[in-house]
Parts: C-alpha cells; sequence; structure tokens
C-alpha cells in the first residue's frame, strides 16, 4: 500500500497515511511534489491523467507530480516517478520552487492539500507513459503555455496554473530560473 507523508504547518513529518485513503472532504496537509521536464528548445512536456484517477482524472497537468514515499527524499521520488509514470530515467533536475504549498477543491468535494516543492529537468525524447498513470502528452512551448495559463484559457490542473503563476515571475526561460538550496525545502521533504 502506497502511503503518503503528513505535515504539521512547518513541513515537519507527524505521521503517515495510505495514499488510497487520504484524499477526502478533509485532506490533510501532506507531502508531494511536481515536475516540469523541458526540451533544449523550451518545449514543456505535458500529461494529461489518466481517466480513473480518484483526483482530477483525464485532465491535463505538469509533467509529473506524485508523493514521496516516508523516509524517500523529494528529488529521488520524482525521479523514481518520472520512471513508474513516464518510463524516463537519468534526468538530471533542479529545485525551483521548494517552498510551494496549495489546496484545491474538485467539484464533487474532494480536496488536495500539499507542500509541493517544484523541479525542472531536460528531457530529449518522447516519453513512453505508462496507462495507469498518464493517458496521453504533449509538447507545448513555453512562452505559448504561460500566457494561455494566466489568462485561464489553457485547462490545466489547479496545482499547475498556481506553480505557472511563481515560475513566470522567475524569468520567461526556464533554463534561466534560479536553482534553490535542498535546506529551503519543508523538512520531511529532505528525508
Amino acid at each position: 500500500m502506497e502511503q503518503v507523508v503528513l505535515l504539521d504547518e512547518s513541513g515537519t513529518r507527524i505521521g503517515v497515511a495510505d495514499k488510497a485513503h487520504v484524499h477526502h472532504a478533509d485532506t490533510p496537509l501532506h507531502l508531494a511534489f511536481s515536475s516540469y521536464l523541458f526540451s533544449r528548445d523550451g518545449r514543456l512536456l505535458l500529461t494529461r491523467r489518466a481517466l480513473h484517477k480518484k483526483t482530477w482524472p483525464g485532465v491535463w497537468t505538469n509533467t509529473c507530480c506524485g508523493h514521496p514515499a516516508p523516509d524517500e527524499d523529494a528529488a529521488t521520488a520524482v525521479s523514481r516517478r518520472l520512471g513508474d509514470e513516464l518510463g524516463l530515467t537519468d534526468i538530471t533536475l533542479d529545485l525551483v520552487l521548494p517552498a510551494f504549498r496549495y489546496r484545491a477543491v474538485m467539484e464533487n468535494g474532494v480536496v488536495e492539500n500539499e507542500m509541493c516543492p517544484v523541479y525542472r529537468g531536460l528531457v530529449d525524447h518522447d516519453p513512453t507513459p505508462n496507462p495507469d498513470e498518464v493517458d496521453d502528452f504533449e509538447w507545448v512551448r513555453w512562452s505559448d503555455f504561460v500566457p494561455a495559463v494566466l489568462a485561464g484559457v489553457r485547462p490545466i490542473s489547479p496545482w499547475c496554473a498556481l506553480q505557472v503563476e511563481e515560475l513566470a515571475t522567475l524569468d520567461p526561460d526556464p533554463w534561466a530560473w534560479p536553482t534553490a538550496p535542498t535546506t529551503d525545502l519543508p523538512p520531511a521533504a529532505r528525508a
């Protein structure tokens, strides 16, 4: 059974819970991550969540997101999930938003409530999506994607929309985003 790390307001681990039972109308704060993989020419790899996902099924989102296992640091979790979901391995990751946090509510009342560090990486080929996790993928130019998301005309997951708002303030060029030290991560993400 996959577990998620439960957090207090400082980002310190206060327990674990089964992932299958943690997302509901009163979802506790827990640890997650998001990643944005780009080609050298600035195209972002977007994915569409599998249609049977409990949260935001069939919704387009950033490259990969998920939850670190107990005692797993966030960067290791990102690498693991990129392999599991997209068949992508040996990706060098940079921490760009260490303290991102959000809360979102689906139409059915299910809540997502996460501290969610954000990573950037380089990929030079198409993924091989795991259909249990990813329904589809597409490459989009970051320079086209950002204005469409900010204008609300590009349907995207709520966490991705909020992350794009923050990422857009760093630099228009994703390769110019400053990297953050791991000491800026929530304590539980450092494992």
